[in-house]
């Protein structure tokens, strides 16, 4: 069984997914989103999470997608309050429609993962319910502390890795730990899964921090400099405004309290000071260091983990 082979199983059950026809403004919402596309890496994690002990993948197949449902849903919430034009670079769900269906196809969703949550076998159902409902609100706390970073003039280092580690890594963590608690293995190993999930999503965000300033737009699926127009504060800027000196602060301060300019101007400027200060190579060598650490930790599973290592080696060489 291959990569390839996984994310098949897993595009042909969410074709096969039907949420509802009518009214068609709440429903079409949904299979559109689903239908961008994606690396679906959060039900892959599911699936390889489960196939480190059992072979049966198609047993799980359908809780797998749940997880899939779910970070889609948080997407369309999130393309709301960050005022997002493009998600895979197509028109985000309430550019096409508007921010009621968005938010109303969004709660249809978020009841539909607990559908699909229901093909759990009963012996694993009560924890994965558990599990989840802990991740979910994880996720809502994270986004709240990035929106709260919004009004907050210095975040450090240490703050933005625990939102991060909440707004994206958990997920990641409950993905490969959901996948072992339905292959009824220990919950020693479970908990060693979930921490591997955990570091290999702080490194995945920091490499969509990283993509997006010096992406390509058009394997990325999101306008490139998106983060430095809104001033969001990633891992990049955090580390800029600390090395920044003299001149470097003077220019970052300008752009950062600007309220009219330039899209491509304040891009430019602001990737010129990070440049400078090798924020990209400061980067790559905190978000390999959350790699490694996630791949060293497999070793301690006593099973045959190579899958698992290949893909998170090509996670790392991720351009979009």
């Amino acid at each position: 069984m291959t990569i390839k082979d996984l994310q098949q199983q897993i595009e042909d059950e969410i074709s096969q997914l039907h949420f509802g026809d009518h009214p068609k403004e709440l429903y079409e919402p949904i299979s559109y989103i689903l239908s961008l596309g994606g690396k679906r890496l959060r039900p892959l994690l599911v699936l390889l999470g489960y196939g480190l002990f059992r072979e049966d993948i198609q047993s799980v197949l359908r809780s797998a997608v749940s997880v899939e449902v779910f970070h889609n849903f948080t997407l369309m919430h999130d393309d709301i309050m960050d005022e997002a034009p493009l998600r895979r670079g197509k028109p985000t769900v309430h550019e096409k429609w508007d921010s009621t269906v968005a938010i109303l196809s969004g709660d249809t969703m978020l009841v539909k993962v607990y559908d699909l949550l229901l093909s759990v076998k009963p012996e694993y159902l009560g924890q994965a319910i558990k599990d989840f409902n802990k991740t979910a609100i994880e996720v809502c706390e994270g986004q709240q502390i990035d929106m709260n970073f919004e009004r907050t003039e210095e975040v450090r280092e240490e703050e933005y890795i625990e939102m991060i580690r909440l707004k994206t890594a958990v997920l990641l963590g409950f993905s490969l730990k959901f996948g072992s608690l339905m292959a009824g293995v220990a919950k020693e190993k479970q908990d060693i899964l979930y921490r591997i999930g955990e570091l290999m999503g702080i490194g995945f965000q920091l490499m969509d921090d990283l993509l997006d300033v010096y992406g390509d737009q058009k394997k990325f699926g999101k306008m490139v400099g998106g983060d430095i127009v809104s001033n969001k504060k990633t891992f990049l800027l955090i580390k800029a405004l600390e090395l920044a000196q003299d001149e470097q602060k003077e220019i970052l301060d300008r752009w950062l309290s600007a309220s009219t300019f330039d899209t491509e101007e304040k891009v430019s400027a602001v990737t010129s000071v990070y440049d400078q200060l090798e924020i990209r190579q400061l980067t790559e060598a905190k978000m390999n260091g959350y790699f490694d650490q996630s791949i060293a930790l497999m070793d301690q599973l006593d099973v045959d983990t190579s899958l698992l290592k290949k893909f998170t080696l090509q996670l790392m060489k991720r351009d979009s």
